[in-house]
């Protein structure tokens, strides 16, 4: 758990961003990422299973970091904002984050959701990390690559392996969602899938900064008929509906 060094001697509370891990990767992996965060404002807190796909991991530290916030003998004591919840996932720990996010008990503990190059319904399912996007309730700002491993240019991506994460599988995933729910989709150009953490970081933290802290300055990158996101000659293929 990482969290602002301001953290230890203010009375206010903060936001809480849990990080769902890629394919055998664990949080002390990820600590410049997890720093970076926390230097917004966040607490931020993962951990180190190599296998988050299931959700399982992310919904018990959950619980875990939650409870800190009850124990008075606790640097979180009475400082973790309880309505301000996001998770992040990339690749399988995107599938995990979605499952994280709708099938646990504290799933509608969550105000909002990223992921990059989550892995697609097709590949989750044959990897045992299944995931119903239609049960996605929350905002939800999705992202991939246009590279080849995330995009395989296959002709059907739900009868052979399509990449991570193709664009068909993207359209797909939104159009599931309801139109009440706030969703973005898009793909950062030229990007590979082990590109995306760094390359999303930007467009990441904003959407966090937006949907937790309230900056409506943030707020632009993605939402109006002149969104930033939608001149960014970085991305592309943008669906948004709002």
């Amino acid at each position: 758990m990482w969290y602002p060094k301001a953290l230890e001697t203010t009375a206010q509370e903060y936001p809480l961003i849990v990080i769902t891990n890629a394919s055998n990767v664990a949080a002390m992996n990820y600590e410049p990422y997890f720093k970076r965060l926390a230097s917004w404002g966040f607490i931020v807190a993962g951990n180190e299973d190599r296998q988050a796909g299931s959700g399982e991991s992310t919904s018990l530290t959950l619980d875990y970091i939650l409870k800190l916030n009850g124990k008075s003998d606790s640097v979180f004591y009475k400082k973790i904002s309880q309505t301000n919840i996001g998770i992040i996932g990339f690749s399988q720990g995107g599938a995990g984050a979605i499952r994280a996010a709708t099938e646990f008990e504290n799933s509608n503990r969550y105000k909002t959701m990223f992921t990059g190059s989550a892995a697609y319904p097709f590949l989750a399912k044959n990897m045992g990390w299944e995931y119903d996007a239609s049960k996605i309730s929350i905002p939800y700002f999705m992202t991939a690559g246009t590279g080849s491993s995330d995009d395989a240019d296959v002709q059907n991506i739900y009868e052979e392996f399509g990449g991570v994460c193709p664009l068909e599988a993207l359209k797909d995933i939104y159009n599931m969602m309801s139109r009440d729910t706030t969703k973005i989709s898009a793909r950062i150009k030229g990007a590979e899938h082990e590109d995306m953490l760094t390359l999303t970081d930007g467009y990441m933290t904003a959407w966090f900064l937006y949907h937790l802290q309230g900056d409506e300055e943030a707020g632009t990158v993605f939402f109006g008929d002149n969104a930033e996101i939608l001149n960014n000659a970085n991305w592309q293929d943008v669906q948004k509906n709002r």
